[in-house]
């Protein structure tokens, strides 16, 4: 199969995945919009009216830009670990790299994550906080996020087919990461010895850095953006290398 054919065949598994997931319901792509506002909404009412939250202005656009980049991580890494089991029929009939699966199922991930991304963007502008030069540094934040993304799930993807336990193990971590990343907290109430590890969380970092970029007005430190990138390339070159060793034995075990 040549290279051409290989990005038809993502194309098409990225769009098919896309299409799947809203058949048959009403709403259809709206679902993506419904369920950070959802979010968000709870925890504005939460945090605002139940426990005031007196350090935080704007916290409605304050907790969505965690929930944007948080939300596209939990799905991803949810749908991409089980990616190569649910396309067994594939892997057992069809001669291609099986990478591709995987990195399909987070980018069809990709297009909830730009609908999000408009959200965002329409909330920001709409709470008063303009366009400033740090916007720039989003596609790099976001893109550094997918990359880890990507090499998390041909690891987990790989590993799923081996111990199916490790769905499970990934979604109770989705929700560990749900208090870990400081989506209804800023990063200053957080004990300094604590900083590091934040830093070196990718989900938490993409979201310090959005609000530093779309709240504060203000370019995300460069430490910030070495571990973010740092980590992101190592995840993605751990999963490239435990897929390459693991995929052989896929066709026999899905």
């Amino acid at each position: 199969m040549r290279l051409d054919s290989y990005g038809f065949l993502l194309a098409n598994l990225v769009l098919r995945d896309f299409r799947v997931r809203y058949r048959n319901m009403s709403l259809g792509i709206f679902w993506s919009l419904v369920n950070p506002l959802v979010m968000m909404a709870t925890l504005t009412f939460i945090f605002t009216r139940i426990f005031p939250n007196n350090i935080v202005p704007d916290f409605a656009v304050f907790v969505l830009c965690a929930l944007v980049p948080f939300n596209f991580y939990s799905l991803a890494a949810a749908i991409g670990t089980t990616s190569i089991v649910d396309n067994h029929p594939l892997v057992k009939r069809v001669k291609f790299p099986r990478e591709i699966i995987p990195l399909a199922s987070v980018l069809s991930n990709c297009l909830h994550f730009l609908i999000q991304i408009g959200l965002l963007i329409a909330f920001v502008l709409a709470f008063g906080y303009p366009v400033n030069r740090y916007w720039l540094w989003l596609p790099v934040v976001w893109g550094l996020e997918v990359i880890f993304v990507c090499g998390l799930t041909l690891a987990t993807s790989a590993l799923d087919v081996y111990i199916r336990d490790m769905r499970y193990l990934i979604e109770s971590s989705n929700l560990v990461l749900f208090w870990l990343v400081p989506i209804f907290y800023p990063l200053s109430i957080i004990p300094q010895e604590y900083h590091l590890i934040y830093q070196l969380n990718p989900i938490a970092a993409v979201v310090l850095a959005c609000r530093n970029i779309l709240l504060e007005a203000k370019a995300p430190p460069t430490s910030l953006l070495i571990k973010l990138t740092a980590v992101s390339i190592f995840f993605s070159v751990l999963g490239f290398v435990i897929f390459a060793k693991l995929k052989r034995r896929f066709a026999d075990l899905v």
